[in-house]
């Protein structure tokens, strides 16, 4: 088992240096201006729609402060906005701009055809389960 753990975490280490280094490339195309560390939390707007600046922060794992200045620079680049909740007034979700969701899909577009090129020869079946194992490891890390 031992050898098998260090295999994992091999292939690991490789698809995290391989995707912090596609996060730098796709935050620069979404704006000149953002942060690489950004393109994750780009991502969790774009699949949630609307979240509530705490269940976002409780999701990705980081405080509510970190966050916000987050939150708050990309409001100044126009990626991101803030509107009331509509189930409790004093409260705000956050989303992405019109703007902000066409610059993120334009520049995630090339990632994903690198992706469905590296998979198309794989059967359906490995890359369902490919998908599978993945979130069930991201949901038992934390």
């Amino acid at each position: 088992m031992p050898e098998r753990l260090r295999e994992v975490e091999d292939e690991l280490t490789a698809l995290l240096r391989r995707g912090r280094a596609l996060s730098w490339e796709i935050a620069s195309e979404v704006h000149p201006n953002l942060e690489p560390n950004a393109y994750g939390l780009l991502l969790w707007l774009r699949r949630s729609g609307a979240i509530r600046l705490t269940d976002l922060a409780a999701r990705l794992g980081v405080g509510k402060g970190t966050l916000s200045r987050q939150i708050h620079s990309l409001e100044t680049l126009g990626l991101v906005r803030r509107d009331p909740d509509p189930s409790d007034r004093r409260a705000a979700q956050l989303s992405l701009t019109e703007e902000g969701q066409r610059r993120f899909d334009a520049a995630r577009a090339p990632r994903l055809g690198q992706i469905r090129r590296a998979l198309q020869s794989w059967p359906q079946q490995d890359v369902e389960e490919l998908a599978r194992l993945l979130r069930r490891f991201n949901d038992a890390w934390g």
